[in-house]
């Protein structure tokens, strides 16, 4: 490679990582079958190193348009580094009163970040582990691609 090769690889990069410098984790797990079934949760372990900072905590929802109900409801399980648990129950608003679908679409693919906790600052270091579990009223709630966690310093 030429030297102006490397240097515009490196400028590349740097932009990339500059594009999404507030990102402290970022995960999304595919549902199979777009299908997620009650009794099968998903799970996300993010290491937290800065206890100072202020953060944001977002839900990615990836649905189809075929979903058949305007939000989605959560259980959440937040087990912090000191082994204490705590649960929430989160409903997740993915279309409007007239049914107009929420997010960034593509086709009939819908992305939703919903913010959960704003300005939360994490008092402890070390690993939360997060578990999301489904808990509409359908077992097997069709036409949900990916379920995803994010993090970002405020």
């Amino acid at each position: 490679m030429k030297l102006w090769q490397y240097l515009f690889l490196g400028c590349f990069l740097m932009s990339i990582a500059a594009c999404d410098s507030k990102r402290v984790y970022e995960q999304n797990v595919d549902i199979p079958d777009y299908i997620w079934d009650k009794e099968n949760p998903i799970y996300f372990d993010a290491p937290i190193t800065d206890t100072l900072s202020l953060h944001n905590v977002y839900i990615n929802i990836r649905n189809a348009s075929g979903y058949g109900f305007s939000n989605i409801y959560l259980f959440l399980d937040t087990k912090y580094p000191d082994n204490r648990i705590s649960r929430d129950t989160i409903e997740c608003i993915l279309a409007d009163p007239s049914g107009k679908w929420l997010g960034d679409g593509s086709g009939d693919i819908w992305d939703n970040q919903i913010l959960f906790k704003k300005n939360v600052r994490f008092r402890q270091i070390g690993t939360y582990k997060f578990r999301f579990e489904q808990a509409m009223r359908m077992p097997k709630l069709p036409m949900i691609m990916d379920v995803g966690l994010r993090i970002e310093k405020q």
